[in-house]
């Protein structure tokens, strides 16, 4: 696969497909806690709660993002 995304838009996509897998992740457990995984209808229910929490997952991590990096510099020694 060739690379497709111009550089200046890394930092988005980043952030895109972190947030995309991290609330896929986050939501199939919560969705299997409350209504368990042999439940007919588990994959309906945790889609649906995925593309809620990706929806807000996505603009939260571009805005905390630089407030991120600027603890980081705090707490990360240079080499």
């Amino acid at each position: 696969m060739r690379p497709f995304i111009p550089k200046r838009h890394e930092a988005m996509a980043f952030g895109f497909l972190l947030s995309g897998l991290m609330s896929l992740l986050i939501s199939g457990i919560s969705s299997a806690m409350t209504a368990g995984i042999a439940h007919p209808g588990f994959p309906g229910i945790w889609m649906k709660s995925w593309l809620i929490a990706w929806a807000v997952a996505f603009p939260v991590v571009l805005a905390v993002t630089p407030l991120v990096r600027q603890i980081l510099k705090r707490l990360v020694k240079g080499e």
